[in-house]
């Protein structure tokens, strides 16, 4: 009910009346559902549409210029945590001043806005992105990565909108091109482990923009049962790219070579897969395809259709080492793509178990999908129950990156959340004076 209340003012509708359903309608029968349908929600739609709702008035909020607060820099976070603004962490005080630092590194009016997003139906505006930045703790060099992090939000492909949905899936963020070294951005030993300011900070620019632009806050638009903080920023090891001639996940997004370039995708988890071993692929292969296949449980429902066909993203991270040693043996990305389809496998009857019985996303058989040109032959080459079949339905719908400490032979497998988060990219745009303004400044 927190979270309706919250929705329909970003709908425009106040007042909107509603109706509760008890309970969760997965944990109980169908006999206690019919009961407390015909007991008490219909009883409330009934006179959510016979009775006028009563009009509600929504209280004044400050303007983008406007100084509301002033005060010690406890008092301001205390002030911005009681109202929401922040994460619970100690936020920079977003003052007119540092605001006006952020964006100088940017050519773009500080009104324009990238476009409007849920829950709340705010301005992603770069305005608003500097007051975020600035607020998490970000440098003031950083704005055009904030700013392309901000057309990707808005991106309707990506779906900001789901951020706030019940698996408590974190968005990570993909960066590319030579900003990394520009920037200070950590690429190597400690990856996704906070300890670098550019990583850390952008991470959690991410968060604090979803809360203060998009509008999840938690017990009310963002109903995450079990939530992930943020995730610092991942950036690639371009020059080990390099030295495989293999392309980036920028190029892989369809960016050219030598492009800045930010990704976000949405993910359900991730785990390590430590100590991988052996000299050639056909030695290490079989041991991350098991753990990419592992990683994978209920989201098997965005290839097979249980919320949509065709939409899963898994991503397999890689040391350079691992990397090198498998493109030695003239091994592509796309090699690499395809073996996972042909080996990172899951039990149709597993499957099948998992979409009709064991959760609330039918799917009927493998077989009749397939039959109904939803899923490729691969998904029903015969009847047997314990065949193994894809997680995805092409081998492109993987994700592979290389990133990470050098000298370890470690992998990172990242479950994903379909089209509740569907990967987008975007060119980070640098002001005119870019290469003046960051000339011998660079800090990590």
């Amino acid at each position: 009910m927190s979270q309706a209340a919250a929705t329909r003012v970003g709908l425009g509708y106040p007042n909107m009346p509603v109706a509760t359903i008890v309970g969760h309608p997965g944990a109980q029968s169908v006999a206690e559902i019919r009961r407390h349908a015909a007991e008490v929600t219909a009883a409330e739609v009934i006179a959510n549409l016979t009775v006028q709702p009563d009009e509600v008035v929504l209280p004044d909020e400050p303007g983008a210029r406007d100084i509301v607060f002033e005060g010690s820099f406890e008092e301001v976070n205390d002030f911005f945590y009681d109202r929401e603004w922040s994460d619970g962490l100690p936020i920079v005080p977003p003052t007119p001043e540092k605001i006006a630092e952020f964006l100088s590194y940017t050519d773009r009016d500080p009104n324009e806005t990238l476009g409007i997003v849920l829950p709340e139906s705010r301005a992603v505006t770069i305005w608003s992105i500097a007051v975020n930045g600035v607020m998490a703790g970000c440098r003031p060099e950083y704005m055009p990565i904030l700013i392309a992090l901000g057309e990707a939000m808005a991106d309707p492909i990506y779906g900001v909108e789901h951020s706030g949905n019940t698996p408590g899936s974190e968005t990570l963020i993909i960066l590319n091109g030579p900003i990394i070294k520009q920037l200070g951005f950590n690429y190597t030993q400690g990856v996704l482990r906070d300890g670098f300011k550019p990583n850390t900070s952008v991470g959690r620019f991410w968060r604090l923009a979803l809360r203060n632009i998009a509008g999840f806050r938690l017990h009310k638009t963002d109903k995450g049962c079990f939530g992930n903080t943020f995730r610092v920023v991942l950036a690639e090891n371009e020059d080990a790219l390099a030295g495989m001639g293999w392309p980036s996940n920028a190029e892989d997004m369809g960016f050219r070579t030598g492009d800045n370039t930010v990704t976000i995708t949405r993910m359900t988890g991730g785990d390590v897969l430590p100590s991988v071993t052996g000299a050639t692929p056909e030695a290490m292969m079989p041991y991350l395809a098991d753990g990419v296949a592992k990683e994978t449980g209920w989201e098997i429902s965005f290839t097979v259709g249980g919320l949509t066909f065709g939409t899963l993203r898994p991503a397999l991270v890689l040391s350079p080492i691992l990397a090198e040693t498998i493109a030695k043996a003239c091994w592509s990305k796309d090699d690499i793509k395809q073996y996972l389809y042909d080996h990172a496998r899951m039990e149709a009857g597993r499957i099948e178990t998992m979409m009709n019985v064991w959760t609330e996303f039918k799917i009927d058989s493998l077989k009749h999908q397939v039959m109904l040109g939803r899923l490729p032959k691969d998904f029903a080459l015969n009847d047997d129950p314990k065949r193994m079949v894809p997680i995805v339905t092409r081998p492109d719908e993987f994700m592979v990156l290389v990133s990470g400490d050098p000298l370890r032979t470690n992998a990172y497998s990242f479950a994903h959340n379909g089209y509740l988060g569907f990967p987008v990219a975007k060119k980070i745009a640098l002001p005119a004076d870019w290469e003046a303004r960051i000339s011998g400044s660079v800090r990590s």
